[in-house]
């Protein structure tokens, strides 16, 4: 089944775990990849009016807090974080899956740290549910490349769609003289095409 055309206006921004601690345990990509990436996930959403949902698991024990740069970029979102007490699929805490079917959007894009535990399973648990689910892989990362490859099998038997950073705003920009494209085009200079 073709996954329906992702647009701002239809889509909302889940970003899952992304946790000081957390990112410690993702050695598939690079640290510095996965922060930059998250940054212009977030900014992406703000710029282009798209609800955000936050989630983090256990802040008071190794995972940590969420990185703090996303307070900076989206207050409120923070603010209204889902912070689970420890559920493993983020999609079986009502709290969670509450706040994303409560976005009024039909498509997901999610992300996660790390890609095997705290992406893949509620990815596919919002696709089970009817929800189109676009994953970000590389804003996301795992213990190891096996790892994570094992992931991106599971969600795409899954229904899941995978896809980059990049892929992703350049689809939501479809076009880059519009006005979202300008915004998207400066937002990946700064946070990823500046970077080597």
């Amino acid at each position: 089944m073709a996954i329906p055309k992702l647009t701002p206006a239809t889509a909302a921004m889940i970003l899952i775990d992304h946790q000081i601690g957390t990112l410690n345990f993702a050695k598939s990509i690079s640290r510095d990849l996965i922060e930059a990436n998250t940054r212009a996930l977030a900014r992406v959403a703000v710029a282009l009016r798209m609800p955000i949902v936050f989630t983090s698991s256990m802040e008071d024990q190794q995972q940590g807090p969420l990185m703090p740069v996303l307070e900076t970029i989206a207050p409120e979102a923070f603010a209204a974080r889902v912070r689970r007490p420890g559920v493993v699929n983020c999609w079986d805490d009502d709290a969670f899956a509450d706040a994303c079917r409560k976005t009024g959007r039909t498509h997901f894009i999610m992300a996660g740290i790390t890609t095997d535990v705290c992406l893949a399973p509620p990815a596919v648990s919002a696709t089970a549910e009817g929800f189109a689910v676009t994953a970000v892989v590389d804003a996301s990362g795992s213990p190891s490349l096996l790892t994570d490859e094992m992931a991106f099998r599971k969600m795409e038997r899954g229904g899941v769609e995978l896809t980059t950073t990049n892929a992703l705003l350049a689809e939501l920009a479809g076009n880059w003289a519009s006005d979202a494209g300008q915004k998207i085009m400066k937002i990946l200079g700064e946070e990823i095409l500046s970077h080597g």
